[in-house]
Parts: structure tokens; C-alpha cells; sequence
């Protein structure tokens, strides 16, 4: 594997499997690449909503507006240059706000590999 540099440009998103919202996933470094990791950017239109029991660790860094993170009681909101570390087991929901938001991510394993 060599040095690369992304921009949002690079990623081809898509809705992940099991989502009907306006929430998109564009992977740029996945098992394709025979890493450990899978880094990629979300997109989140305005007020969207989804839950999901997380099926690897998940990190997203919020690049442009906010996202609510809800688990186990606790609600979490993080707007741009905030990091929000979600373990793997951890059930969540994840809500944007008016703006929508930009996030980047990187999970363990791959998330691809990891749904049922």
C-alpha cells in the first residue's frame, strides 16, 4: 500500500445496506486496498435519523454541521472539528440537524465486511 491523499471528491457514495434515509456512505480506502481499515466520507441531508447496532468500532470526525449521537440514555451532539468514537456493540441513533451534515470515518474492521 502506498501514501494517498483524499478529498471528498474521491469518494462514490451510496446508501448503506438496510438504510432508506438520505444517509450516505462513500468509502476511499476499504478490503479492496488490503488494509485493516476503511476510511471514507457521510453524508447526512437535513433531519435525518438512523439507528444501528454497531457491528465494528466506528470514529467519525463532523467536518460541516451537526450530528446528534444517542446511546443508551445519552445524547451527544458534535458540530465541525469534533470526533465521536463509537464501539463496536454500542447500539446508536444518529441524527442530523436543520443542515444536514459532512463527516469523515474510519472503522475495524471494514464495515462492508462486517454486516450480516
Amino acid at each position: 500500500m502506498e501514501v494517498r491523499k483524499f478529498t471528498i471528491a474521491n469518494a462514490a457514495f451510496e446508501r448503506s445496506p438496510g438504510q432508506d434515509g438520505d444517509v450516505l456512505a462513500g468509502n476511499v480506502v476499504d478490503q479492496r486496498d488490503g488494509g485493516p481499515i476503511t476510511i471514507g466520507y457521510g453524508r447526512y441531508g437535513p433531519r435525518q435519523s438512523i439507528d444501528v447496532t454497531l457491528a465494528v468500532d466506528d470514529v467519525m470526525v463532523i467536518l460541516e454541521g451537526q450530528l446528534t449521537v444517542s446511546s443508551a440514555g445519552r445524547d451527544m451532539t458534535a458540530g465541525p472539528g469534533e470526533i465521536v468514537h463509537m464501539p463496536k456493540g454500542e447500539t446508536v441513533t444518529i441524527r442530523s440537524h436543520e443542515q444536514g451534515a459532512v463527516t469523515a470515518y474510519v472503522t475495524y474492521p471494514h464495515w462492508q465486511e462486517a454486516l450480516p
